[in-house]
């Protein structure tokens, strides 16, 4: 049984990824958000803001396996109406974040013998859609942090990868598919023609933290149902 770290737990994406990982491995489960679904003897819950936290009062294990940083943001404003502080406070969420985590966790990873890291990016890293300005520059980073994080920490045998969704159902999307109408519009702009979940961007998640991705590291797997490489 491994030990994971997820941050951001509590909804979406991170909480579909601990209800997958959970089956199999001990999770050390850290959102702001508390869920019942969390309710299982192999989730450790900690309620905790990420970025405003003190990482030092949880007893992580000795050994650490694996971390999945999956809050995001979708800040999705003209560039004219988009303030310092908005560009600011994606970058804390989506890149300062996953930095301050894994600083904590490295001496940890370091002692698995199979240990890996999984970032999220956005398909708005690589395809320039308009009102996305703050997200992808944040969501840039990730990718730039994922491949120098992943050279660096090769010589340690530490894996680390991201995942690029384009829009996914969850709770940050919410108003992007508030109506059957927005939802089908933005299904259309997909050449799959639907938008995403959040228990296929765990399962790969779930994949990439597993020794049958143990020769994948530096990557970025975009899940978008086609929109960055595809054009119908």
């Amino acid at each position: 049984m491994k030990n994971i770290v997820i941050i951001g737990c509590g909804k979406g994406i991170g909480l579909a990824t601990a209800k997958i990982l959970s089956g199999k491995h001990h999770i050390i489960g850290i959102s702001k958000t508390e869920n019942p679904e969390l309710n299982h003897p192999n989730i450790e819950f900690h309620r905790m803001d990420i970025l405003s936290g003190d990482l030092d009062e949880i007893a992580f294990p000795e050994i650490v396996d694996g971390l999945v940083y999956a809050p995001g943001s979708i800040n999705l404003k003209p560039f004219n109406r988009l303030s310092v502080e908005d560009f600011r406070s994606d970058f804390e969420i989506n890149v300062l974040g996953a930095v301050k985590i894994i600083q904590k966790l490295l001496p940890n990873l370091k002692k698995s013998e199979s240990a890996a890291v999984v970032l999220f990016s956005s398909v708005a890293a690589k395809l320039g859609m308009p009102f996305h300005a703050s997200v992808s520059a944040s969501k840039n980073a990730v990718e730039g942090l994922t491949k120098s994080l992943a050279a660096e920490f090769s010589a340690q045998k530490i894996r680390v990868n991201a995942i690029a969704p384009s829009l996914t159902d969850t709770h940050l999307a919410a108003q992007l598919l508030s109506t059957p109408e927005k939802r089908e519009a933005s299904a259309k702009r997909h050449p799959l023609q639907r938008v995403g979940n959040p228990e296929e961007m765990a399962a790969m998640a779930a994949f990439l933290i597993s020794d049958q991705a143990s020769w994948i590291t530096g990557q970025i797997f975009g899940m978008d149902g086609g929109m960055a490489n595809i054009k119908l």
